[in-house]
């Protein structure tokens, strides 16, 4: 067996397309890749493709991109046949290459075979990640606030402030500048009145966002709305604000017809998973994190 690994070019976009929906058909919540889902993911996040290549024929890809997680390895995919693991090999090792900092990690369904291969890589679980759903069946009484602080919807003109203070709550920029108008864009009928904030003498100091989930409905016909994480800002954490905004959000999807509203927490994350759960969250899917030290290897 001769495998070359090479650069994805645009022509291999049909095989490449066919491979990764056979690949993961099966996945949870799968929805099938489009062009449009590669190319969005190389030109808007960077994403770097490999393609493993027999006798000219496409037998492999993988995908490398750095995000919201940290570097990530995506979409490994090889053949079914007796050769998928050792071209599924070649590919990790030369993806990792890529790799800009300490650790690079990819994302399985906790208890999938798939983890012994990847520990036979050098990876090793490390945190995951929940998918957490709630029925939304009623109003919900907003958690008690200290005095002097307002919850409501964001105005058009605070985008700068709700940078600010999500960014300052997250612990590193999450948020830029024009984030608005691209959820607009990719989520309509979003507007600033689906972002909720709290505000204590006159500065937003904790920020929640809801959005419908506008591609899981148009797949699957739903009405299912989505909420971002909370972020308070550190001086005003421990005051049931993001449990306020969170239920505020809730009520905001509710009454205009959202049910059931969905989530992504870490599961390190014990604060907000306990506070989720007493909202009546409920853990949908469980994904592990397999994370491996690379920067000695290709230094």
């Amino acid at each position: 067996m001769v495998v070359q690994i090479r650069d994805f070019t645009y022509k291999d976009m049909p095989n490449l397309i066919r491979l990764l929906n056979e690949t993961y058909k099966d996945s949870y919540e799968f929805s099938p890749i489009i062009e449009g889902t590669i190319r969005f993911q190389i030109e808007e996040r960077g994403a770097k493709f490999l393609i493993a290549e027999e006798n000219n024929e496409i037998c492999g890809a993988v995908a490398y991109r750095d995000g919201f997680w940290g570097e990530e390895i995506r979409w490994l995919a090889a053949s079914e046949n007796q050769e998928r693991t050792l071209i599924e090999d070649m590919l990790v090792r030369e993806i990792e290459k890529h790799v800009k900092r300490e650790k690079v990690f990819t994302t399985l369904d906790e208890g999938s075979p798939r983890i012994s291969e990847w520990n036979e890589r050098g990876y090793r679980a490390e945190g995951g990640l929940y998918h957490m759903t709630a029925t939304l069946k009623d109003t919900m009484p907003l958690p008690k606030v200290p005095e002097g602080v307002s919850i409501r919807s964001l105005k058009p003109e605070e985008e700068k402030e709700l940078v600010e203070a999500g960014n300052k709550g997250f612990g590193w920029e999450r948020l830029k500048l024009g984030a608005l108008q691209e959820w607009k864009n990719d989520f309509p009928p979003f507007n600033e009145e689906w972002v909720q904030v709290a505000e204590l003498e006159g500065k937003i100091v904790s920020i929640v966002v809801a959005k419908p989930d506008t591609y899981y409905n148009k797949l699957f016909s739903a009405n299912r709305g989505y909420l971002g994480p909370a972020a308070t800002i550190p001086e005003c954490q421990g005051k049931s604000l993001a449990s306020a905004l969170t239920c505020k959000a809730m009520d905001f999807l509710f009454e205009r017809g959202y049910d059931p509203v969905v989530l992504h927490t870490q599961e390190q994350n014990v604060p907000s998973v306990t506070l989720l759960k007493k909202l009546g969250f409920k853990i949908g899917h469980h994904w592990k994190f397999m994370r491996k030290n690379v920067i000695r290897q290709y230094s």
